[in-house]
């Protein structure tokens, strides 16, 4: 640990040489973010850099409401097959070639036909898209699907620009080019992604800040030393333990949400031979596991009481919540006696893990409860960009699976779980469970779609191939001369309106 913290320091004081000016915001981020494709990435944090990089055709408000944006508006067909959009007419790429009907077309064509989109579960319900005029697109689904206005509002709904994606393919990544605030000037892997303000975005009266640097620093104490030192404006995740520090501090200011997503581990059930153990084959090891640990516990010790305890994909306090599945109390006896009948008294168990401080806080308090229950983890610590690429490749056998979470219910467990879903790095794969989802998803009719989350629930609570424990704060800190950010409970950073004196 004092290594890492050693080699985290040394590199955060080469990476950040200078405080930022006054036109220019430096954000620490948590880890480094993964392909700068909308198409292609799966990372909390990219999603944090393509808030101010791609503009989508809907956000998300403060309140978790579905809001305008690249769309001015739009409306359901009676039957809910058909979801018809109009489109500002103010828009521009930042290769300056226009955005419009033609250009939705091919955005949403892209992420269902490039051979390395994640996105194609997420748009699987769209039968077609076709423009109605050069300001009006409409989609044509195959079924009813209620989740769809929210996987606009996020990298599906992201609009990058045709002409550069038919050069590049799937090189895009290597220089994006969206229509957002800020535009794409360079990346160095585990370094620094610099972008800068687009003087012709459609909202430029909004954007206050010239230039924006995100910085990955895996080390929590490390990015707040830079904050508290001026070498940072802004960082997002601060830990915890932190809290209090920053909210003491004069110089800064302390913002958090309690968020959609969730905290959790997934179990390596069918995909590839690492898949080939007990705890992969037998789920009353994988149920004795999750009664092994104290999730109240894990909140107080790692996250200082700011995280809630949970057993599911939505908080205790959500709708969409299965009270008659409630966070499970701690029981050794219980999970013992359930190894005993797969005929276990121990098991050996590799964790894979990212190597910010947090999450190892957490898997080594973990690691401590499951031991009396006799689960021998060992952890094997990497780079979380790394982790992300060993995980859909089936090189783990238990793993790190939190999930930043989405506004719909079906963006947090229908790409996970179903047998075909693009982020199923387990390979679990229950029909049941898919027609259940497939269902929840084709209702707007929100007392139909508890049902069938609820019946779902009640499967996964058995089968666990992820095992939930909670649901985190996202908390940021800002220097006080930043103002104007408003934290939302999908953890993004969005700049418009934010200004630095």
């Amino acid at each position: 640990m004092q290594k890492t913290r050693l080699l985290a320091s040394l590199l955060a004081g080469i990476l950040i040489a200078a405080p930022a000016s006054a036109s220019e915001l430096r954000i620490g981020l948590q880890d480094d973010a993964d392909v700068l494709d909308p198409a292609q990435s799966r990372t909390f944090v990219g999603r944090i850099v393509y808030t101010a990089l791609c503009d989508k055709l809907v956000d998300v408000s403060p309140t978790l409401e579905i809001v305008p944006q690249l769309a001015t508006d739009w409306k359901w067909s009676d039957d809910g097959s058909e979801l018809t959009m109009n489109l500002r007419k103010d828009v521009v790429f930042h290769d300056e070639t226009p955005f419009n009907a033609a250009a939705v077309v091919a955005n949403i064509q892209r992420s269902q036909t490039l051979p390395e989109s994640r996105r194609k579960s997420e748009l699987s319900s769209v039968k077609s898209v076709e423009a109605m005029g050069d300001y009006q697109v409409k989609f044509t689904l195959k079924s009813p699907d209620a989740s769809l206005l929210a996987q606009l509002s996020d990298r599906s709904g992201m609009m990058v620009s045709p002409k550069a994606a038919a050069e590049l393919g799937a090189n895009l990544g290597n220089k994006p080019v969206c229509s957002g605030p800020f535009k794409f000037v360079e990346r160095v892997q585990q370094d620094r992604i610099v972008l800068e303000k687009f003087p012709h975005y459609w909202n430029a009266a909004n954007v206050f800040i010239d230039k924006v640097t995100f910085l990955p620093i895996p080390d929590s104490t490390v990015r707040l030393a830079n904050l508290q030192s001026g070498d940072l404006d802004m960082l997002e995740r601060l830990a915890a333990t932190d809290a209090a520090a920053v909210k003491a501090d004069p110089k800064l200011t302390y913002a958090d949400a309690i968020g959609v997503g969730y905290l959790a581990m997934i179990a390596n059930v069918g995909n590839g031979p690492r898949a080939d153990n007990p705890f992969g084959k037998d789920k009353r090891l994988r149920q004795a596991f999750s009664l092994a640990i104290d999730r109240e516990a894990v909140n107080q010790v790692v996250y200082e009481g700011t995280s809630v305890a949970g057993n599911q994909p939505f908080p205790p306090n959500s709708p969409w919540y299965d009270k008659d599945i409630p966070v499970p109390a701690r029981d050794v006896e219980k999970a013992k006696a359930l190894m005993k009948e797969a005929g276990f008294a121990t098991l050996d168990i590799e964790f894979s893990t990212p190597n910010n401080p947090v999450t190892m806080q957490r898997m080594q308090v973990i690691q401590s409860m499951v031991a009396e229950a006799g689960f021998n983890v060992k952890l094997k610590t990497t780079e979380f960009a790394t982790l992300q690429s060993e995980l859909p490749a089936g090189k783990f056998q238990f793993g790190h699976a939190d999930w930043s979470g989405r506004v719909d219910p079906d963006g947090n467990l229908r790409e996970f779980v179903t047998c075909k879903g693009a982020i199923n790095d387990a390979k679990y794969c229950n029909p049941q469970v898919d027609t259940l989802l497939n269902e929840a998803r084709s209702s707007t009719d929100n007392a139909v779609r508890k049902q069938k989350y609820d019946a779902a629930a009640q499967i996964l609570n058995d089968d666990m191939p992820i095992i939930y424990l909670g649901h985190q704060a996202w908390i940021w800190a800002l220097k006080k001369n930043v103002t104007g950010f408003v934290p939302t409970p999908d953890g993004m950073i969005r700049l418009q309106g934010v200004k630095k004196s």
